[in-house]
């Protein structure tokens, strides 16, 4: 499940996360697209996803950061960290990360 808060900005990641569970994430990417500062991802509860998930938060950096603002991505578990890893997430201008970066190394 994903679902976001405006004030302040976090965009939480919980459950498993899939191209099955795609379409009901949309209308939470879309309300983080509008946020009017730094969009925090809480990923502490998010414990399966697939590269579906990392794509669309690679979307929501990508137009985070034409209006000035980052992604910061926060409290992901060892195996969603590496998935990030995989697919580069944490190589994309203004990604950032809540804690050591070498975490990513």
């Amino acid at each position: 499940m994903v679902d976001f808060d405006e004030k302040p900005p976090v965009l939480r990641c919980r459950g498993d996360e899939d191209r099955s569970t795609q379409g009901r994430r949309r209308q939470a990417l879309t309300r983080a697209f509008r946020a009017q500062a730094d969009v925090v991802v809480d990923l502490s509860e998010l414990v399966f996803a697939d590269a579906s998930l990392m794509v669309d938060l690679a979307m929501v950096a990508r137009r985070l950061r034409r209006h000035g603002r980052a992604l910061l991505l926060r409290g992901a578990q060892p195996q969603i960290r590496t998935l990030i890893e995989l697919v580069g997430l944490h190589r994309l201008p203004g990604v950032r990360f809540d804690g050591p970066a070498t975490a990513f190394a």
